[in-house]
């Protein structure tokens, strides 16, 4: 097991170094040249097709297994293969935008939902139990609806890791905590095929995490995110379908922090700001975090000036282990593991009004934009 994630991480540590070492080549394409965007952090110039090394990382594992049938103890590559064919146009929509900056919002959420239908047909890969009373009945009775739904899911979850791949690190240590949690427990219920699946991508996105962190020196881009959320989301899909055992709140409950980051930006932006939720902005928990914590409690280094960036990341990632940690500990039942779930929401929050407003606020309300003063409004700005 251990050997086809670090297989995986040496591929794509390997990728990740090509792709910079050869970027006076591709660099007209594949630089991110938007300095001083809305959304940006960095002042140089960075490759953003780290997407390319996350891809090759999975699939050097799939074709030595291919050469050598000894390479890895009960690898299937032929179920392997049918899930990286269903990542492919997600993978590609994204990295065409990472090379063009051309593609419309609604035509990559389109192509991350066609990689779901894809997995739905060739895996079978749909959600026919939620653990909701009459909701799975209904799934079951109408398999249509069953794949309609997962493909919503799967769609929201790839979008949610591109919306919180804002510094550096931040995207890539989510997975691989999230898919740590989502192996232990396909390790309990003696899964190995969504265990193996899960021992990639972390393999892959470590192997990445050596170049991007902590000096950004390559993006994953739009390409890497929505591939590795997609990825992450066909695990949680297939623990769920294949493991009657785990409840499908306890899953949720991993991979809840980009899922709620991602519905809080749209209501956000919908009702609280009256924009466009597809609207860019720097109201992103993370984003925060940076501008009103590390910014005013680290002081600039010009000799490291990647090292407030690089915070970011530990304060993201300690936030999503422990509850990552405390669900695989206690969500096995569908009672605890909705608790888990709701305080995790309640925390966000909380700590999201605290970065805000600048004080711990009493009132939830006030976070969720139920009194829009003109006071509360200017926060928002």
């Amino acid at each position: 097991m251990i050997d086809i994630a670090a297989f995986a991480a040496l591929a794509s540590f390997i990728a990740s170094l090509l792709i910079i070492f050869t970027q006076n080549w591709h660099g007209k394409h594949s630089l991110d040249l938007t300095i001083g965007g809305i959304q940006k952090i960095h002042n140089q110039p960075v490759p953003r097709v780290g997407g390319i090394a996350l891809l090759v990382g999975i699939a050097s594992v799939v074709t030595a297994q291919a050469i050598d049938d000894g390479f890895a103890v009960q690898l299937d590559t032929f179920e392997l293969s049918k899930l990286l064919l269903a990542s492919t146009p997600a993978f590609l929509t994204g990295l065409v935008e990472d090379l063009t900056k051309k593609v419309s919002v609604k035509a990559r959420l389109m192509a991350t939902l066609a990689s779901a239908l894809l997995a739905a047909w060739l895996l079978d890969a749909s959600l026919s139990r939620l653990d909701l009373w009459g909701v799975d009945a209904i799934l079951q009775l109408i398999p249509l609806l069953a794949v309609a739904v997962t493909a919503v899911a799967v769609a929201g979850v790839a979008n949610s890791i591109n919306i919180i791949d804002g510094f550096h690190g931040v995207a890539g240590s989510a997975v691989v905590i999230m898919l740590a949690g989502l192996a232990y427990l396909s390790w309990q219920s003696n899964d190995v095929f969504v265990m193996h699946l899960a021992m990639l991508g972390i393999g892959a996105a470590l192997g990445f995490l050596l170049v991007n962190y902590p000096t950004g020196r390559l993006f994953m881009g739009d390409g890497g995110a929505y591939f590795l959320g997609f990825w992450l989301a066909e695990v949680a899909v297939l623990l769920v379908i294949r493991n009657p055992k785990v409840n499908a709140w306890q899953v949720l409950a991993v991979c809840a922090y980009p899922v709620i980051e991602v519905l809080y930006s749209m209501y956000r932006r919908k009702v609280i700001r009256r924009t466009s939720p597809g609207a860019p902005d720097r109201l992103h928990l993370h984003t925060l975090f940076y501008r009103r914590v590390v910014c005013l409690r680290l002081a600039r280094n010009d000799q490291r000036p990647w090292a407030r960036n690089a915070v970011v990341a530990c304060f993201m990632s300690g936030w999503i282990a422990s509850t990552t940690l405390v669900t695989v500990l206690i969500g096995d039942t569908v009672g605890n593991a909705v608790g888990v779930l709701v305080a995790h929401v309640l925390i966000y929050i909380a700590v999201y009004t605290r970065l805000v407003r600048g004080r711990w606020d009493p009132n939830p309300a006030i976070a969720l934009g139920f009194f829009r003063s003109q006071s509360v409004a200017r926060e928002w700005q």
